[in-house]
Formats: structure tokens, sequence, C-alpha cells
């Protein structure tokens, strides 16, 4: 056994990989059951296993399948965390929590929003507030999702992008798409009308778990964007306190998309929010742990034809396999080196998350 052989092909498969990973390693799973059910009539839930001391007050949370089909990854690194010899253990004093699939929903059918088009990492807002707006997104909506999906209908949209990025700059057209939307249900990085399942369940498990936590960190593990398979550590939180504490804990390499040096844009509504909103006694110091895959171009593309499929495409046609399939590969590469790649970058930040809560 290697770590390669702790990824999955399909999301039944992980799950019964990560719970066998826990009674593997003494911890007694705790199954929160989603209301719907994958592609293949199986049970959906998120998982949740915690190892160290019921009372610690510092604890490292690690957290797969925010955007679903990325669960692939998550869920690699966190069998192995369970699993591997090489793996770093909790200092003294120290927990670990596991949260797996946290959108059990899109991991199942191979989506990166949940079961109501929403981008779980965009929906931690105050619903009885005033939501963010978005022009540019409102600007290129109909490019972005346009009601055909072929050739000629894409090479007219991307018209309207290219446009758009000639004005705003590429960073100003990937902020407009990617930081979030809440006026297109149908759209791309929608962060929905209402707290969703997902989100309302990662507040549940943070409240019951943390309560005693008084130091904290959280990795939330991605994929898609940047080199192949380099885990960029990300503090998506504006605040400079944060961000202090984040390259403390994991290093200088940690980016900001604030600063502008991030492959990511700035976002709203992230899953951060959610954490410290649920456990307001820890001081959090959070990264997102983003491994690259394929081109820019080829994840937008992918994100595009999963939200026409969603919108405007036929489910159960022959199209919808492709598209599935195109989304798959988009956020995980399926290979050897690439999962080599993935478990060496994680192993190492949570060593050092491991390291900076004991200094604290």
């Amino acid at each position: 056994m290697t770590c390669i052989d702790n990824f999955s092909a399909t999301y039944g498969e992980a799950r019964d990989k990560f719970l066998a990973a826990c009674r593997h390693a003494g911890a007694r799973p705790v199954s929160y059951d989603h209301p719907e059910h994958g592609p293949g009539g199986e049970a959906l839930a998120t998982d949740v296993a915690w190892l160290g001391p019921a009372e610690a007050e510092r604890a490292l949370v690690v957290i797969s399948a925010t955007h679903g089909v990325e669960g692939f990854c998550g869920s690699g690194v966190q069998c192995s965390l369970l699993l591997e010899d090489d793996a770093p253990k909790p200092p003294a004093g120290t927990a670990l929590l596991l949260i797996h699939a946290i959108n059990p929903h899109g991991f199942a059918w191979l989506s990166r929003v949940t079961e109501d088009n929403v981008d779980l990492n965009r929906n931690f807002v105050d619903f009885d507030r005033e939501l963010p707006d978005n022009a540019g997104y409102r600007q290129l909506a109909d490019a972005l999702v346009p009601r055909q999906w072929n050739e000629q209908s894409l090479a007219a949209a991307q018209v309207t992008l290219d446009a758009y990025a000639d004005a705003h700059g590429l960073f100003g057209l990937q902020a407009a798409v990617s930081g979030g939307q809440y006026s297109h249900p149908g759209g791309v990085f929608y962060g929905g009308s209402r707290p969703t399942w997902s989100r309302r369940t990662v507040e549940r498990i943070v409240a019951e778990h943390l309560s005693p936590v008084r130091r904290a960190a959280a990795i939330d593990l991605h994929t898609g964007l940047g080199p192949y398979g380099y885990g960029e550590p990300i503090c998506i939180s504006d605040d400079t306190a944060m961000l202090a504490r984040a390259r403390g804990c994991f290093g200088p390499e940690v980016t900001s998309p604030a600063a502008g040096d991030s492959v990511s844009a700035p976002l709203v509504g992230h899953l951060g929010l959610g954490l410290i909103a649920a456990a307001p006694q820890a001081q959090w110091t959070i990264i997102g742990l983003e491994f690259g895959t394929l081109p820019l171009d080829d994840i937008l593309l992918a994100l595009r034809a999963d939200a026409w499929l969603r919108t405007h495409g036929d489910l159960n046609g022959e199209q919808a396999r492709t598209v599935k399939q195109q989304v798959r590969d988009a956020f995980y590469a399926d290979e050897a080196e690439w999962k080599r790649k993935v478990w060496a970058r994680a192993r190492e930040m949570v060593a050092r998350a491991y390291e900076g809560l004991a200094l604290t």
C-alpha cells in the first residue's frame, strides 16, 4: 500500500476508504446524513473524525470537498493522514478534526456545486442583509452560460470575455467571474439565496466539536488553479492579522488574494467566515491549499459547461457524460505523480500547522 492507494475513483469508494481508515486509526466517525442520494442511489453523508484529547484547546481542522468534485484530492489526503506511517502526528494537547466530504452531493455527482447549484465557498454571507453586488458578473452572465453549448455560441461568448479582459485586465476578468455572485442562480460561482445544507452542517460540526478549543488552524483542500501538483497555501481572509498568523504558521509562501499575489481572486462569502462564526472563542489561522491541475481556461470552461448542463441541458443525455468527465478531469489529475505531489505537500503543511499550534 502507498499513498496513491488512498485516492479513489468515486465518492462511494472514497467514503468507504475514509470510514475504514477511521477504524484503522481508532477514531469513531460521526456521520451527518445528506437528504438526497447519489447517481447510483447511494446514501450521501459528511463524515467526521476526531483524533486527540476530547478537551483539547488546540486543534487542526482539515476539510475536503468544499467544492464537491475536488473531494477526490481531499479525501486521498485525509485517508493518508489516518493511514500513512509518515503522516504527521498531533502534538500533546492538540487534536485533529477531519471533515470528509462537506459537499457530498457535488462529490458524488461530479460537480463543484451543491445540490442547489451553490458554490459553498461563496455561501457564508448574511442573507438577512443586502447581498454583495457583482456588476462585472452581471455584464458577463449570458456569455459565461449561454443557452446553447456549441462552437458558434462559445466563439461568440469568447468575444465578450476577451473584450472585458481588454478593458479590465485578466485579473479583473477573473475577479468578475469567480469572486462570487448572487444574481444568477443558474450561473457559475453562485453564492445562493440562503444557507445551504453543507453550510449549516459545517457550522454544526465546528460548534459541536471545537467548543473547548482556543487556538485553531484549518486547511481547506482544493484543486484546479496553479501549477500541476503544486499546493499553493492561500489566505483568503483580508484580515492582515490572519495573514500574518498564516505566514508565521504555514510559511512565507502563503499568498493573499487581497494583495494580488495569489492564483485566486478575492472571494466573498468564503468558508473561513463560517468557521470563525461557529467557534468565535478560538483564534483561527485558516488557509486554502490549492493543487494545480489544468490551465485556467480549461478549468473555467469545465465550470461553465457544468452550469450550462444544469441550467439548459439534459442531465441524462450523452452530452452530460461528456461534461461530467470534463469536470472530473479539470479538478482531479488521476495520475500517480500528481497524487504523490499532493500527499507530500499536504503532509508538509499539516506538519507546519502542528508546529505552529504547539508554539502558541
